[in-house]
């Protein structure tokens, strides 16, 4: 059992992560409504802390608050999938400069063993084996996040993470995976980090984000679409 001493502050941001988390990786659906009621059972929280989490929430954009209908997940768009893409090209793209610039050999180090657990979760999917998507994203996330890691800038990092994991909703959603380029763009990233060939670094990159938003808008995969169908 929590003590008193570690409960609201530590119970609200545990329940805080694990909604968002839920948001993030698809399992709560974009326009799903939020229910208090529902979820003070599920996650044993107080209806005031949730209301509190869900307004955290929907600074980050992740819910949309509905008056008095209460909170949804927020929906998705085409649109929106192209902003945040070209916000985390920009943001991507500048810290990779600022890693390249600055990255020693434990920065290589963190770059070479995130892309080894990354290619080796591709090659699962490749094999057409089964795994968790969540998992396959993490490992995503860690490559990504390595070659920037370096950057030397805290509040660079955590801007860009909230962008990703927007972007990531999106691919979670539609459950995409490019398969055979999507791996060799990677092992591309992972030889210009080590090799500090920033502007090739940077045209693989924009590819590679650029052709995950035209591979959803070409499957007309997202909620949107099937609305409208």
């Amino acid at each position: 059992m929590r003590d008193a001493a570690s409960s609201s502050g530590t119970v609200g941001e545990a329940t805080y992560q694990l909604i968002r988390s839920a948001i993030v990786f698809g399992r709560l659906a974009p326009g799903q409504r939020l229910r208090l009621d529902r979820l003070r059972t599920e996650y044993g929280t107080s209806v005031s802390t949730l209301r509190e989490i869900l307004n955290r929430l929907t600074s980050e954009g992740l819910v949309s608050a509905e008056g008095q209908k209460g909170f949804a997940v927020a929906p998705v768009s085409l649109a929106e999938l192209s902003e945040l893409a070209e916000m985390r090209l920009l943001l991507e793209q500048h810290a990779l400069e600022l890693s390249f610039a600055a990255g020693d050999l434990e920065w290589e180090g963190r770059v070479v063993a995130a892309h080894h657990k990354l290619s080796r979760m591709e090659r699962v999917l490749l094999d057409g084996k089964s795994t968790d998507a969540a998992d396959w994203k993490r490992y995503d996330w860690e490559f990504h996040h390595s070659l920037i890691s370096a950057c030397g800038s805290p509040e660079l990092l955590e801007i860009h993470a909230g962008v990703y994991d927007k972007y990531l909703r999106y691919q979670m959603v539609v459950g995409i995976f490019r398969g055979e380029i999507a791996t060799v763009e990677h092992s591309e990233l992972l030889t210009c980090a080590l090799e500090r060939r920033l502007d090739r670094a940077k045209l693989v990159l924009d590819t590679h984000v650029r052709a995950c938003v035209e591979a959803i808008a070409e499957r007309q995969a997202l909620p949107e679409h099937r609305l409208a169908a």
